[in-house]
């Protein structure tokens, strides 16, 4: 297994190094598989009529990004029914579950062990190597001014880590922890490690077109506003999840493809454009 590790490849920056060594572990790819499998799912289920909102939607969607970015990770539950039980049989129907035919067809394949699951106080993270990545939802339009200040405890924190491109001596020097938010039971040297290599995954989307926004990056702490991010790159290149193109005989993605295709998927057209924010 390749293993990032940063200043390996010499004059390229952080930015540069993370996303080229994700993309090609594949893990990049299984992140828009499950995000886009997700958001088809939530969207074909979501009904105002049935008493659903804004609330159902955030909330429906970031259960099941959860949800996909294990499995095409193998992770937790889904860990068995990638490696198999006692006997090496792998348990697909576990794995397979609720997927439809063409989220089973471009649902990337990665080795296992490959991403392993990496919480940080209650809050959801994929770790590939010693990189490891949180999930943050946003406004549609707007992930580029997420108010990391009025976030979780957890994301402040990941959000103070300054940009290792540019010279600053200590991590948290600058801030009185106040200003952490009383995070002082992270300033042993560990969990500063731990923390500087932690990013974010940061999604958003229109209900009504089905148009996803994604984003992976080091988020800065814009306190009194301005950009949410040191760097960040966006995931999606492609067409929008409610009209995207899947042909029969499409073969499965390979783990380090860049992306993989989308499916399409029928909107209602009583869906609300708000996302509902995590």
């Amino acid at each position: 297994m390749i293993y990032w590790i940063r200043g390996s490849i010499e004059n390229m920056s952080e930015h540069q190094e993370v996303i080229a060594e994700l993309g090609a572990a594949g893990v990049l790819a299984g992140v828009r598989w499950a995000c886009e499998s997700a958001t088809r799912r939530t969207l074909e289920t979501y009904s105002e009529a049935d008493g659903h909102d804004a609330a159902w939607l955030g909330n429906t969607r970031f259960t099941l990004i959860r949800d996909r970015l294990d499995r095409v990770f193998g992770c937790e539950r889904y860990a068995l029914a990638i490696d198999g039980d006692g006997d090496g049989e792998p348990d697909l129907d576990v794995l397979h579950a609720e997927l439809s035919a063409a989220d089973l067809r471009a649902m990337p394949r990665l080795d296992p062990g490959t991403v392993r699951r990496a919480d940080l106080h209650g809050s959801p993270g994929w770790a590939h190597g010693l990189c490891r990545f949180l999930l943050a939802s946003g406004e549609f339009g707007r992930l580029d001014f997420i108010p990391w200040p009025s976030r979780s405890a957890t994301k402040r924190l990941v959000a103070l880590v300054p940009n290792p491109d540019s010279v600053q001596p200590s991590l948290f020097e600058g801030f009185a922890l106040a200003e952490i938010g009383g995070l002082s039971m992270f300033e042993d040297a560990d969990h500063q490690v731990d923390i500087e290599n932690t990013y974010v995954l940061a999604h958003a989307l229109d209900a009504f077109t089905g148009q996803l926004q994604l984003v992976f990056g080091r988020p800065r702490l814009n306190r009194g506003g301005g950009p949410a991010w040191h760097w960040r790159e966006d995931l999606i290149v492609g067409p929008a999840v409610g009209t995207g193109s899947c042909g029969a005989d499409d073969a499965p993605a390979r783990a380090d493809a860049a992306w993989v295709p989308d499916a399409p998927v029928r909107l209602r057209r009583d869906a609300d454009q708000a996302s509902g924010q995590q």
